[in-house]
């Protein structure tokens, strides 16, 4: 890496309030709060209202889509050859 142009990377704990869970981790994020983590030493704070704890994608609760019903209207729109076809 080159000096002077790169940010720099520092422990960082990111919250979230909707899973209720905090993760440490390398970011170049700047923060204006703090937190005390269970190893005793004190981090830069940011809070996000997502993350993968909290996302229904990572989570498995997701929607789930009607797979079913939307073939079935494909083929009443465009009959049985054309859903063949495609």
């Amino acid at each position: 890496m080159q000096p002077r142009i790169h940010p720099e990377s520092r422990q960082v704990v990111f919250r979230d309030h909707a899973a209720d869970t905090a993760f440490l981790t390398r970011s170049t994020a700047v923060a204006n709060r703090t937190i005390d983590w269970a190893d005793g030493h004190t981090y830069p704070l940011i809070d996000v209202e997502i993350s993968s704890a909290s996302h229904p994608f990572y989570t498995g609760r997701a929607r789930v889509l009607d797979t079913a019903g939307r073939l079935e209207r494909f083929e009443r729109r465009y009959g049985r050859e054309a859903a063949a076809r495609v």
